[in-house]
Formats: structure tokens, sequence, C-alpha cells
């Protein structure tokens, strides 16, 4: 199997990495859902949430592996205590007491900067993870405008109701053809809690002139994939 590589920010990238330290990368929360890979034979780099069936990163309801759980910590054994504790605080204990008290200010300015940051990026990732429910639909509606010359639709044989196609952060799929007369499917999502995406559509629109998918969204940039962006 080809090696991986990812993008490290900027014009940086890491690897080769074998499918496994990739996925190990993914678990300790070093590489997210939309971070870029690359591996040979890939026309060009795309977000790891594109792999995430392939490589088994999602659970069966649809969220991220949590990381593997730490080393047990030893057991506390009482036997080992040879002097009972002394009373009072030593230079080092005022010392580390009076540090915290000062970096309660700088606790605070880096929380209100870190929060946000993690709220788009796990918004961001329950997007990314949306996008492969489609991926098995697309031959169906690419075979369709082939042999029929038209765009599918729900109402076709060979497509059931938009609900039918539920799954994980996907609440409905419909198909049809969007105002620049290509094909495509429409995505409703279904984040309970998070406005920014409950309810909100991504369309994926089928361009057969050179048999590319473009994806797009009402949904802010921010928490979208790269290459739903517009």
């Amino acid at each position: 199997m080809s090696d991986w590589y990812y993008s490290a920010g900027g014009d940086q990238r890491q690897g080769p990495l074998t499918t496994d330290d990739l996925v190990a990368q993914f678990r300790y929360g070093r590489i997210g859902l939309d971070t870029l890979v690359w591996r040979e034979g890939q026309g060009q780099w795309q977000p790891l949430g594109d792999f995430a069936a392939e490589l088994g990163l999602a659970g069966g309801n649809g969220e991220p592996l949590p990381p593997p759980l730490p080393p047990p910590r030893p057991a506390f054994n009482p036997q080992r205590l040879s002097a009972p504790p002394k009373s009072g605080m030593s230079g080092c204990m005022i010392a580390v007491i009076v540090a915290a008290v000062l970096a309660i200010p700088v606790v605070g300015i880096l929380a209100a900067i870190a929060l946000p940051a993690y709220n788009d990026y796990t918004l961001r990732a329950k997007v990314a993870m949306a996008l492969p429910v489609a991926e098995p639909l697309k031959p169906a509606v690419v075979s369709h405008l082939d042999r029929e010359q038209t765009c599918p639709s729900n109402e076709d044989a060979d497509f059931a109701a938009p609900e039918r196609y539920a799954s994980g952060n996907v609440a409905s799929i419909t198909f049809g053809q969007f105002e620049s007369d290509l094909c495509g499917m429409e995505l409703i999502l279904t984040v309970p809690g998070k406005p920014a995406l409950d309810g909100k559509p991504v369309w994926l629109e089928y361009d057969p002139s050179d048999s590319s998918w473009h994806c797009s969204s009402e949904i802010d940039d921010k928490y979208l994939p790269a290459q739903c962006r517009g």
C-alpha cells in the first residue's frame, strides 16, 4: 500500500507514513479530519475525512474514535511511606502557589483563544464526516445520467426517499438538477444544538465535461472542508 503524507501547515508536509502511523496521528489528536493528505495515485491533496470510512476513523455513531487509553498508573502503596508528613509549607510549595495565582489571567486569555478554535474544528469535522455518506451514491447518479440523459430524482426506480439515506450527521439526501443544469444531490445535515450546521444543506454537483464533482454550501467557510469552500 502507498505511503501517506499530510500537510503540517504552510508549505510543510510530513511523511512518508504507513496507514497505521497515519491513523495513530489522528487518534492522538495530532491531525484532524480536515487535515489535507496525499498518497501515490491521488490527483490532488484531499481532507483526511474523505478516507474516514476506508481507514476506520469513525465509530458506529459517526463520531471520531477516541485516542488509545493511557497506560495504567501504578497502584498506591502506603507501606512505602517511611515518615509522617511535615507540617507547614516549604518554600517550593509557596513559590508554586504564587506562580499559580499569577498564571490565572494567562490561562483565561488562552482559554478565550483556544475554545472558539476548538469549536470551529469540531464543527468542521462533523461536515467532513457527512461527505463520505454520499460517496457510494455518486456512481448511481452518473449511471442514470449516462443512461437516461436526464438527472435522477428520488422518485426514480434506482433511488429512495430522501430520509432513507439518513446516516450519522446526514438527515436526508435529495437528488435532482441544480440551477447550473448540472445533476447532483443535496445533503441536509443534522447536528442538534449546533445552529451553524443543523438543517443546513451541502450541495454536490456532477460535471460530465470532466467527470468531476463539486462541493458547495451556504455554511460559513470556516466550518467547511477545503474542497467545499467558495
